[in-house]
């Protein structure tokens, strides 16, 4: 199956070339595709802008499907919480700024001696892929930043628009929430 970007496939369908490979046009002065007639002397190339949004790259490898591209990565605000025994108050924080550290999109965490609470964004295709991932995290890091050995114990994945609503509302932590790592 060929790929065709929006808009695209009536130019090709609407020239009546074999194959969909005639030459789509902008105007009188606009380049042509290989195999089209050359530009006249002195004749100038009509330069077009196209709006390029967050998710352009993705676009262009995903298959239309309606008209909207398929498995475009979103971002989801993920906040993870982790519990268990009483570990020291220094080696939790030291802990969780190695996390930070390794891992750029954390937001920011809260903890105590025996449990802890970490928010941050990740981008992904869906609900399940981020989810995925949140429940991977702590387990992943736990050797490499020293984390405690704490199980999971609540998970909360949403997309950046409710996450959006939500503050606009009054929920959830204010917008000026510091970045870093913070006892409770």
């Amino acid at each position: 199956m060929r790929r065709v970007r929006p808009g695209v496939a009536a130019a090709r369908g609407s020239a009546g070339g074999a194959g969909g490979t005639a030459s789509r046009t902008a105007g009188p002065a606009s380049s042509r595709t290989a195999g089209a007639p050359a530009r006249a002397p002195g004749e100038e190339r009509a330069l077009t802008s196209v709006a390029a949004g967050e998710t352009y790259g993705a676009r262009e490898a995903a298959e239309p499907k309606g008209g909207q591209p398929v498995d475009v990565p979103r971002l989801w605000h993920v906040t993870l919480s982790v519990s268990g025994e009483q570990a020291p108050l220094t080696e939790v924080r030291r802990a969780l700024e190695q996390l930070a550290h390794d891992h750029p999109f954390l937001l920011t965490s809260r903890y105590a001696g025996d449990h802890a609470e970490i928010r941050y964004w990740e981008e992904a295709r869906d609900l399940h892929d981020a989810a995925a991932v949140a429940l991977r995290l702590w387990g992943e890091h736990r050797q490499t930043a020293g984390l405690p050995p704490w199980e999971i114990v609540g998970l909360e994945v949403i997309d950046r628009q409710t996450y959006q609503q939500r503050i606009a509302e009054g929920y959830g932590p204010a917008p000026a929430t510091p970045v870093g790592v913070h006892p409770y």
